[in-house]
């Protein structure tokens, strides 16, 4: 079966990649990881284009981001990072973010 390219989307199951189309969900044979430092990079990366060019990751609507999950996240870690995002505010854990943020002093 042809995946979508939607489906290589990594999720938070650590050491695999599922595929986000309820449809699919198949595993991938890529090895994803996710680095201690991404959750920290949630709350301090900003959007650098578009419609939220200049809004922090964890601040991106959850519209927003499934519409990435279907039109297919960028290369590299902002790819990455807004796959990790997705998974954590559909899961409603966006509130595991708050400790992280920098107050301003």
């Amino acid at each position: 079966m042809d995946r979508p390219d939607a489906c290589k989307v990594p999720s938070l199951h650590i050491g695999e990649y599922r595929c986000a189309v309820a449809a699919c969900a198949q595993p991938f044979e890529k090895q994803a990881s996710m680095e201690a430092q991404d959750l920290q990079k949630l709350v301090t990366v900003r959007m650098p284009y578009g419609k939220y060019e200049g809004r922090l990751i964890a601040d991106l609507p959850g519209a927003y981001l499934a519409w990435f999950a279907r039109k297919g996240f960028p290369a590299g870690e902002l790819g990455r990072l807004l796959a990790l995002m997705l998974e954590i505010d559909h899961n409603g854990l966006s509130r595991l973010l708050e400790p992280l943020r920098r107050r301003p002093s």
